[in-house]
């Protein structure tokens, strides 16, 4: 090496202010300057074997393709090399003397006017090219070898401590085509000169990039990046491998979905669900387990703006080179382009089950009887999705057999002509349904009703409020009207026996009832208690109570009585021969009818009644 061949160079002082945001502000894990170094080498690569397919004459023909990484911990070095293009000495004074290709004045208005508009400057990585000075997080000095792929290139040796200056030097340490960057480490910094905590970071972040990374001697990234082959190519057992190795799962994927598109964003997504709904057995909330690449490098393993909440149970990898390779987690979800990813996957997805409903239903009824409660967490808390999500809910009827699942879409396509409304009715079981007062009427009608057996269904229908402009109600609720009255088989009272029964009972049961009406919908039934909260039914009620929240509204219900019942017509006459009976008998239909509804809460009082009752039997 020769002393005038050696040249310094002061980096401009906005440069080492742009240097200072660079390695304190843009970055949140030291650790990244790893993946940034190995993007660059891959690029490096990328670009030496395109002017390889074009024919041009490149130095060192038979150098491999490949990025080679040693670690020193006793020196406390990392170094990281690859053959790729190299630089000539005026491309290293653009590309690593200069903190941005379009000049630092250009890269500092951006940062100034991201702040401004409350963005995140980490954004602006991909688009200024300044990756590479993340190694200054880490770095007391870094040096860069490099010779240009081109016949004429000199072999250069590029030094900077990242403060104030940088030097550039002819040398004979390196002569081979490419780059081999030196990282000399801070103290505090010398757990990157392991090679167990590399290995670590390779496999997190470059597990897939397409060249081959050797750690040591070893190749580290040996598994490829599926989702960019062509899926015809792929056998199903490749599919399970890396389903595997991406979610760390032991099973086998229950659905896959591999796509690309390439408008309005270029995507590659592959995205699996597993065999078992984790959260059933009180492993937890789970994680979101879609990474995120760009151009094959990790961006993120666990993004969580890039899927909503409520699909947090798919696994695989989206890769967008639309993204800027360093968007920070904390910008994620602020990210505009996100955004436009999450909903062009959330909208493949919602179609892609809509499909297997149709295609496979019975393998759609057994991911739905695993996953179906995510799906109605979206239609309760995600007013985008609300209407795609409602077409892929199942519920038994009364027009179905036990097991047997219906659509919404497919009960619209059986109602009646003049119906305009869907009915539903919750109840923990088909058979605490049907052993209930609220199908009478229906069942005369001829009336489809939907049956509901998770508490949460109730918040779902109300969600929903309508589909394809039918009302959703539910067959219990207090503003149901089915026009003529239901026909029982009894004897009526007539209308001044129903009109002094029901003020009577008004009076009894005082405020535990809104109300007490003659019933059009009982046939068989003596009475039923209809909720007079129109926001809130008991199941909803008993939820939120759990959840420590208030539910608000009323706990009265409204009573409907049914005047050809025989029990009403012996508690018309016990009321006035019998009033002490008539009192208990009254209060006791009540609780019946509050214990077929899902009011009772705490039977206790009810209990030491029907013990007085009891009493009274002659």
């Amino acid at each position: 090496m020769s002393e005038h061949q050696a040249q310094t160079h002061a980096f401009q002082a906005e440069t080492r202010q742009l240097l200072d945001i660079v390695i304190h502000s843009l970055y949140t894990d030291k650790e990244i300057f790893i993946r940034e170094l190995v993007s660059n080498a891959s690029d490096a690569l990328e670009k030496l074997r395109h002017f390889q397919l074009a024919g041009e004459t490149i130095h060192d023909e038979k150098l491999p393709l490949e990025i080679n990484i040693t670690t020193d911990d006793s020196g406390n070095t990392l170094t990281i090399q690859d053959y790729g293009v190299g630089m000539t000495r005026e491309e290293l004074n653009e590309n690593l003397g200069t903190i941005a290709k379009s000049g630092s004045k250009a890269f500092a208005a951006a940062i100034k006017e991201a702040r401004e508009s409350g963005a995140d400057p980490a954004n602006l990585i991909g688009q200024f090219g300044v990756g590479f000075y993340s190694v200054f997080m880490v770095a007391d000095e870094v040096r860069v070898y490099t010779r240009s792929y081109k016949a004429e290139g000199e072999s250069l040796c590029w030094i900077s401590d990242g403060r104030d200056s940088y030097q550039v030097e002819e040398t004979e340490d390196e002569q081979r085509r490419g780059t081999k960057i030196v990282v000399k480490l801070h103290e505090d910094a010398k757990e990157f000169a392991g090679k167990s905590r590399v290995q670590e970071i390779l496999k997190r972040y470059s597990s897939f990039v397409q060249f081959p990374i050797h750690l040591g001697g070893e190749r580290v990234n040996t598994m490829d990046a599926l989702w960019l082959r062509n899926k015809s190519d792929i056998k199903p057992e490749e599919y399970t491998e890396f389903y595997k190795f991406q979610a760390n799962a032991f099973d086998e994927p229950r659905h896959t979905l591999h796509f690309a598109a390439d408008a309005p964003l270029a995507i590659n997504a592959l995205l699996f669900t597993p065999k078992e709904n984790m959260e059933r057995f009180g492993f937890g909330r789970m994680e979101p387990g879609v990474a995120l690449y760009c151009k094959k490098v990790l961006i993120d393993d666990h993004p969580e703006g890039l899927l909503p909440e409520w699909l947090r149970f798919l696994r695989g990898v989206v890769d967008s080179a639309d993204l800027p390779l360093n968007i920070s987690r904390e910008s994620m979800q602020d990210s505009a382009l996100v955004q436009k990813l999450s909903k062009i996957l959330t909208n493949r997805f919602l179609r892609h089950l809509g499909d297997e409903a149709k295609k496979r239903p019975d393998d759609y009824k057994d991911f739905y009887q695993q996953f179906g409660l995510f799906l109605k967490e979206g239609i309760t808390t995600d007013l985008d999705y609300r209407e795609k999500l409602a077409k892929l809910l199942r519920y038994e009827s009364n027009l179905t057999d036990a097991g047997t699942w219906t659509s919404l879409e497919e009960y619209v396509g059986r109602m009646k002509e003049e119906q305009d409304t869907i009915y539903y009715l919750y109840a923990p079981s088909r058979k605490a349904i049907e052993a209930g007062p609220y199908l009478e009427a229906f069942r005369s009608q001829g009336l489809e009703v939907l049956y509901l057996f998770e508490p949460i269904d109730e918040f779902v229908m109300n969600h929903i409020g309508e589909f394809e402009g039918k009302k959703l109600l539910a067959a219990d609720s207090s503003e149901l009207d089915l026009g003529d009255e239901a026909v029982g088989s009894g004897e009526k009272l007539d209308a001044e026996q129903q009109k002094e029964l029901t003020k009577w009972m008004k009076e009894t049961l005082g405020d535990r009832v809104s109300d007490v009406t003659v019933s059009k919908r009982l046939t068989d039934s003596p009475a039923a208690a209809l909720n007079a909260d129109k926001m809130m039914t008991p199941s909803m009620r008993r939820i939120l109570k759990a959840m420590n929240q208030d539910a608000g509204g009323t706990d009265a219900v409204r009573l409907e009585v049914n005047p050809s019942h025989p029990l009403l017509h012996k508690l018309n006459e016990f009321r006035a021969s019998k009033p002490d009976l008539a009192r208990l008998m009254t209060e006791q239909i009540l609780d019946n009818s509050l214990i077929a509804a899902g009011f009772v809460e705490d039977p206790r009082e009810m209990v030491g009644r029907i013990y007085d009752l009891l009493g009274k039997i002659d």
